[in-house]
């Protein structure tokens, strides 16, 4: 019995510090004024920034891997920042005016005051969705292969 109860605790604490090792967090935009408010040099720090791309912001930049577009923030919109990536655009970045892009990028702000990426991963929830006509057909029993 004392055994089992060892090796309970080691596997919950295992289970525990790996799950820990791997969560990682990310601010809104909100989140990451404020912090820069409160502590300008925060500025300087790498940071994780979850936000919803504006649609058709997206420009081409100087570079042939640089990309410019603009984010806000999920419950505010009037909060933006102004990014910068270089680097291979994901297959699910679209800032057409129909789709809500969520984005994740990780970076800093430049001299200049503009959001530097190093990582941009997206998420286009709607370009997963069925189509309208095909949960028509399957709500009237069609087989849909």
């Amino acid at each position: 019995m004392i055994g089992l109860v060892g090796v309970a605790a080691v596997v919950t604490y295992l289970v525990w510090t790996g799950v820990s090792d791997t969560m990682t967090y990310f601010l809104t935009p909100t989140e990451y004024e404020t912090r820069i408010a409160e502590d300008p040099t925060f500025r300087q720090v790498g940071v994780r920034i979850g936000a919803i791309l504006v649609p058709e912001s997206y420009e081409k930049g100087e570079g042939e891997l640089e990309h410019r577009f603009t984010v806000h923030d999920r419950e505010d919109e009037s909060v933006t920042m102004e990014v910068i990536y270089t680097g291979v655009l994901p297959d699910t970045f679209n800032d057409a005016p129909d789709m809500l892009t969520e984005t994740v990028i990780e970076g800093r702000y430049n001299e200049s005051g503009v959001f530097e990426a190093t990582l941009l991963l997206t998420k286009c929830g709607s370009r997963y969705e069925a189509a309208p006509e095909s949960l028509e057909r399957a709500d009237e029993g069609i087989a849909i292969e």
